[in-house]
């Protein structure tokens, strides 16, 4: 396989203490460098960043200056692995407003597309990249996945990173994290390595 570009966005919001994400996130990261891929991450805990509050912010304002160097890796990348837990049935708030913020016309969407009169939202910025989200969470996945539909998770795969154009999109959702164990969280830091390796 040929090494391949892979950016990690750490979503887990609390930077103060290391979690299961992150260890989750290492595990991938060393089986991807292992067999030659180069990895960056970004700890989205770390940035500081305001919400976007308008429609005119999103479309007009200038991407904070905490987020350029963010915005700039995601460019660079090839394949993104974005992790998180499962928070109210959804992303973490901290992760939503970064990807809002990110996520601007004329970067995730053809600012010439506007120019020309044509709709922007048709022409999608960050095609040729392909992700996968992991997400940890206390109950079951089998039932996040059957019963709630993995609605949070679907709404990402299609609403977010499909709508720029980032295809395919895999997950891997780990479910009763509480329930674990070392042997568990050993299990899956070795299946996140074999899938880092293969860039997947």
């Amino acid at each position: 396989m040929d090494s391949r570009r892979i950016l990690i966005l750490q979503g887990h919001p609390d930077a103060s203490a290391p979690h299961l994400c992150h260890a989750l996130a290492a595990a991938y990261a060393e089986g991807a460098r292992s067999a030659g891929h180069e990895v960056h991450i970004v700890e989205i805990a770390t940035l500081d960043f305001p919400l976007l509050r308008s429609q005119h912010e999103w479309e007009h304002t200038a991407l904070p200056a905490g987020l350029q160097s963010a915005q700039d890796e995601i460019a660079w990348a090839q394949h993104l692995l974005i992790v998180f837990p499962l928070w109210l049935g959804d992303m973490p708030a901290l992760l939503k407003g970064f990807l809002e913020q990110v996520a601007r016309p004329g970067f995730a969407f053809k600012g010439d597309a506007a120019e020309r009169g044509s709709n922007p939202f048709m022409f999608k910025g960050l095609k040729g990249r392909s992700a996968r989200i992991i997400v940890t969470m206390g109950m079951p996945a089998l039932v996040y996945r059957w019963y709630f539909r993995a609605r949070g998770v679907g709404l990402l795969k299609r609403n977010i990173l499909g709508f720029v154009g980032i295809s395919p999109v895999r997950d891997s959702l780990i479910g009763m994290v509480d329930k674990l164990g070392e042997t568990g969280v050993r299990k899956w830091q070795d299946r996140l390595r074999v899938l880092g390796a293969r860039a997947v």
